[in-house]
């Protein structure tokens, strides 16, 4: 008997076993050969629960194609003038790193990924509609849809979104970006010192770079200090110089790699960095603890956010009752070298 004291279900010996439906059917089936490890883990279950397949049992390879598709926006190459910026632009550290969480997740449920990179054209539009028809469900990165292609998507096929805008269509799995922000703006404002203060924005239609944004400059502004919000990525630092404008004693990044690129135009003016100008990051992507000096950031848990967003898009597409509810998981500010702290507060 289950937990609700019905007969257990196909459903019940899934959860039991840990893997999918169509592979608790495939081992009552005889089909395709299942792997030993998932034959045993089902077997178990099925003795474990007292479960009796029936008929609806066997249709439930066919109604599954275990197959996720993953969609990530395909990065646009801005480069200035004498080509300092191309790989802030270009760098595929963070998808990548959610993409690797993903994909065990996903293989622990024996699925198997769809990856597919699109821009912003009507006819990448297309081929996100076109990979629904291919998969069981979509995740989503952020800003590879508007948000009514996103409502329209998660009509059609359970749809999670990573740092997206929720829909009552979707589920959005983020990390916690106004707690972080928030930490980092006092222990600049308050530990350091610093009265002047700039936030480096991300990409406009980023819902991720918005909230940094506002939890960031709110804090700053309730500790009496000065906000400035400059855009164009790490080349406002260019920008900046080239004005005669002075900089700002502190910068904080949408994310760690804007802070690289903020950090080498610093560098390559002359200006030490934290002596001159303090940064900081937001990711906490693995190159950022091996610079010199290493990159004072808001640590999220990257690839969490991947296995995250394939458990969640998982329940939905087993369990239509499931009930959807956008996950946050949780930031910390993690102290290094470049914002002026001597060393890192922990290891890592």
């Amino acid at each position: 008997m289950d937990g609700r004291g019905g007969p257990p279900t196909i459903y019940d010996v899934a959860r039991a076993a840990g893997v999918s439906i169509a592979s608790v059917s495939r081992v009552l089936n005889g089909r395709r050969n299942p792997m030993a490890d998932t034959r045993e883990r089902v077997e178990r279950a099925v003795a474990d629960l007292g479960f009796i397949p029936d008929g609806a049992a066997r249709a439930l390879s066919a109604r599954f194609k275990e197959v996720v598709g993953v969609v990530i926006r395909r990065p646009t190459v801005a480069v200035s003038a004498d080509g300092v910026f191309e790989d802030e632009e270009t760098s595929l550290q963070f998808p990548d790193l959610i993409n690797r969480g993903i994909e065990v997740a996903a293989q622990r449920r024996d699925f198997n990924l769809l990856v597919s990179s699109v821009g912003l054209e009507q006819e990448d539009a297309r081929r996100i509609f076109g990979l629904a028809r291919k998969s069981d469900g979509l995740i989503l990165h952020d800003r590879v849809l508007d948000l009514a292609e996103v409502e329209r998507l998660g009509r059609q096929v359970p749809v999670v979104t990573l740092a997206g805008t929720p829909t009552p269509a979707t589920v959005n799995v983020s990390g916690d970006n106004r707690t972080g922000m928030a930490e980092l703006a006092r222990h600049l404002v308050r530990d350091h010192g610093y009265r002047r203060l700039a936030y480096i924005d991300g990409h406009a239609d980023s819902p991720d770079n918005l909230a940094r944004k506002d939890a960031f400059g709110e804090q700053v502004t309730a500790d009496g200090a000065e906000f400035i919000s400059a855009s164009g990525g790490a080349r406002v630092i260019e920008h900046l110089l080239a004005s005669g404008d002075s900089l700002p004693q502190a910068i904080a990044c949408a994310n760690d790699q804007t802070a690289l690129g903020a950090v080498y135009a610093l560098m390559r003016h002359g200006i030490d960095v934290p002596g001159g100008v303090a940064v900081t990051g937001f990711d906490d992507i693995p190159v950022a603890r091996h610079l010199h000096p290493q990159l004072t950031t808001v640590r999220q848990p990257i690839t969490d956010l991947g296995a995250s967003a394939f458990e969640t898009l998982y329940s939905m597409i087993t369990d239509a009752g499931h009930s959807r509810h956008d996950v946050i998981l949780p930031t910390r500010m993690i102290r290094r070298e470049s914002c002026g702290c001597r060393s890192p507060s922990r290891p890592g």
